[in-house]
């Protein structure tokens, strides 16, 4: 099968397997994944998918048999929970973080990233630069940039608070 047969193939067919698989499953999105899954198995094997004679229920199957294996692994999952308890419940984020992710989303994301690998991974400009593919003066602009817009964002922890305030 050349790629413009397969990409035809495709465009017929998975709406068609999605739907099969939906009801199979009874969920969806879960039969969406499998499908998806199932043609890109199916891309790999594309020149053999004719010697096959039905390259639809070839996907079918493997979809199906991606499904089952994901039940499986889930029921595997399950069963170990049972064996050994729940997993101890994590706190919740603290209230500074929550802040603090919420200003940096207001950033651009190339900010954001510079931001989080020089401030909490450590990395220095250089490190950033070759982790990100950015020159190292693209790097120092964003951290600049970045620092400003989260002054402005984020309240002054070494702010007092005015006379005033809090007093009822």
């Amino acid at each position: 099968m050349t790629v413009e047969e397969f990409e035809k193939f495709y465009a017929a067919a998975v709406g068609r397997l999605t739907g099969q698989l939906y009801l199979m499953l009874g969920d969806r999105h879960e039969a969406q994944d499998v499908v998806q899954e199932a043609f890109v198995k199916a891309w790999s094997r594309r020149g053999q998918l004719d010697r096959h004679g039905n390259p639809e229920a070839w996907i079918r199957v493997v979809a199906w048999r991606l499904a089952v294996s994901r039940w499986r692994g889930r029921r595997r999952t399950d069963d170990a929970w049972r064996r050994h308890g729940a997993p101890l419940q994590a706190p919740g984020p603290e209230p500074g973080m929550v802040v603090l992710v919420s200003a940096l989303r207001e950033l651009t994301p190339k900010q954001r990233r510079v931001m989080t690998l020089h401030y909490v991974c450590d990395l220095t400009v250089e490190q950033i630069a070759a982790e990100t593919g950015m020159a190292c003066s693209t790097v120092k602009t964003h951290l600049v940039r970045g620092r400003v817009a989260l002054a402005h964002l984020l309240p002054d922890p070494y702010a007092e608070e005015s006379p005033g305030a809090g007093a009822s």
